[in-house]
C-alpha cells in the first residue's frame, strides 16, 4: 500500500528512486556559439507543440552548458540510436572534451551546428531561450526550441534509460485486435 505523506515531502533519493522506474528516451543537444561548441545528454526531453513544431527539455541550473544554451540561437537534438551508449555517457561526464574523437560528429552544411553521427534521428532547433523561453524551475531550468529541419534514420531503435542503465526498445506482438485494425488501415478504400 502506498502511504501518502501530507505533512514531509518526499526526499531527493526517494523521489530518484521513484522517477528511474521510467523508461525515457535519450538525446544529446549539441551547440555552437562562435568557436564554442558545448552539448550535454538529456533525458527530460519532450514534444510540446506540432503547430508550431516545439520540443522541450530541462538542465540543471548549474550546467557549465546552459549559459552558452541560453544564448546559442540555435540547437541540434541528436536522438540517439540503442548502439549509442558510449556517446550518451561521454555527453554526461564532466571534465572531458565531449566532441572527441572529432570523428563521432559532423558540422551541419549551413550552421555548423555539431551533429552527433549515426544519431536515430536529429532535429535542428531555434532556441526560444533568447527570447525569454528559458524558464526555472526548482533546481533546473527549462529551455524550448521550435524544430526548424529533421533528419531521420528509419532503421533506427532508440536508446533508452531505466534505473541508471541503457536499453533498448523491444516491439511486442500486435494483439488480436491490433491487428485487425492494422489490415483494416491497409485495405484499398472502395469508393
Amino acid at each position: 500500500m502506498i502511504e501518502a505523506r501530507t505533512s514531509h515531502p518526499i526526499g531527493p533519493e526517494d523521489f530518484r528512486t521513484a522517477l528511474a522506474n521510467q523508461a525515457a528516451g535519450v538525446v544529446v543537444i549539441t551547440t555552437r556559439v562562435a568557436e564554442s561548441l558545448a552539448g550535454l545528454t538529456v533525458t527530460s526531453f519532450t514534444s510540446v507543440s506540432l503547430a508550431p513544431p516545439l520540443v522541450s527539455f530541462y538542465v540543471d541550473g548549474n550546467s557549465a552548458t546552459l549559459r552558452l544554451l541560453r544564448v546559442a540561437p540555435f540547437f541540434v537534438v541528436n536522438i540517439l540510436a540503442d548502439h549509442q551508449a558510449d556517446v550518451a555517457r561521454r555527453f554526461a561526464a564532466k571534465g572531458l572534451d565531449r566532441f572527441e574523437p572529432a570523428d563521432s560528429w559532423y558540422p551541419a552544411e549551413i550552421s555548423g551546428l555539431p551533429l552527433v553521427k549515426n544519431s536515430a534521428a536529429r532535429l535542428i532547433c531555434s532556441s526560444r531561450a533568447t527570447n525569454g523561453g528559458a524558464l526555472p524551475i526548482g533546481d533546473h531550468v527549462l529551455l524550448v526550441g521550435e524544430v526548424v529541419a529533421a533528419e531521420v534514420d528509419r532503421e533506427s531503435q532508440p536508446l533508452l534509460y531505466r534505473r541508471g542503465r541503457f536499453g533498448r526498445f523491444v516491439d511486442h506482438e500486435p494483439t488480436l485486435r491490433e491487428s485487425r485494425a492494422d489490415r483494416r488501415r491497409n485495405e484499398p478504400n472502395e469508393a
